[in-house]
């Protein structure tokens, strides 16, 4: 206990590393993944053998991604960035557990019935949160609290902003793979170029905005490691 506190900081600062290389990592592993899902080439069979592997592939960086929000707002308190500490630290621990469970719940139910209203579920936890994080670090960076954003300080704020603005992005990431969900069982019916090229459109679209992705997660890091303003 005594290391722990020792080293609160540099564990959650560690911890933080992993947690955004998995974010990082795995969105590529899933983004090179897609291009043998959607191969029309390819039979059903093993098709859906790499969907499954975009999926494992996914979690991992599903739970970075949710694991980097707790983390950055512990370390903002420790560095006096964000006001909210003892209980309320405890309450967003809660809370993240709570998320990270309703999350691989939804993982491991997939393929059943209860995978639906499980992935439902986890995407409105999406829709709360970004329009919340939104605000806080707006009102935040013009001024109006409630994260320090003074000389040296904006960096805090902004790195909220990209984080949020990439999860809009990973909601979008998420409705692509839902459609995927959906089309799939139509196509092992029998060939369908009309569910092919609805198929095809999906994965474009996701394709394009994973390189706004990629450039939201690399200025998130920066933010964090370079605290440039």
């Amino acid at each position: 206990m005594e290391f722990l506190q020792t080293h609160e900081l540099a564990i959650l600062r560690w911890l933080h590393i992993v947690a955004m290389v998995y974010w990082l990592g795995g969105e590529w592993g899933v983004f090179q993944t897609s291009y043998k899902v959607v191969n029309p080439r390819l039979p059903l069979d093993e098709r859906l053998r790499h969907m499954d592997t975009a999926y494992r592939i996914d979690i991992m960086a599903r739970t970075g991604i949710i694991t980097l929000l707790p983390l950055g707002l512990h370390m903002g308190h420790i560095w006096g960035l964000q006001p909210l500490g003892g209980p309320w630290l405890v309450l967003m621990w809660i809370l993240w557990a709570a998320w990270m469970a309703l999350t691989w719940s939804a993982f491991l139910a997939r393929g059943t019935p209860r995978f639906k209203p499980l992935s439902d579920l986890e995407d409105w936890t999406r829709y709360l949160l970004i329009p919340t994080l939104l605000v806080v670090a707006v009102s935040s960076l013009l001024g109006h609290g409630p994260l320090a954003a003074g000389e040296g300080e904006r960096w805090y704020a902004a790195k909220m902003l990209t984080y949020a603005l990439a999860l809009v992005i990973g909601v979008i990431l998420r409705l692509v793979m839902h459609e995927w969900q959906k089309l799939f069982p139509k196509l092992a019916e029998g060939p369908n170029p009309a569910l092919e090229a609805q198929l095809g459109r999906s994965i474009a679209i996701g394709r394009s905005v994973a390189y706004l992705y990629w450039v939201l997660i690399l200025t998130t890091a920066f933010f964090g490691a370079v605290k440039p303003f």
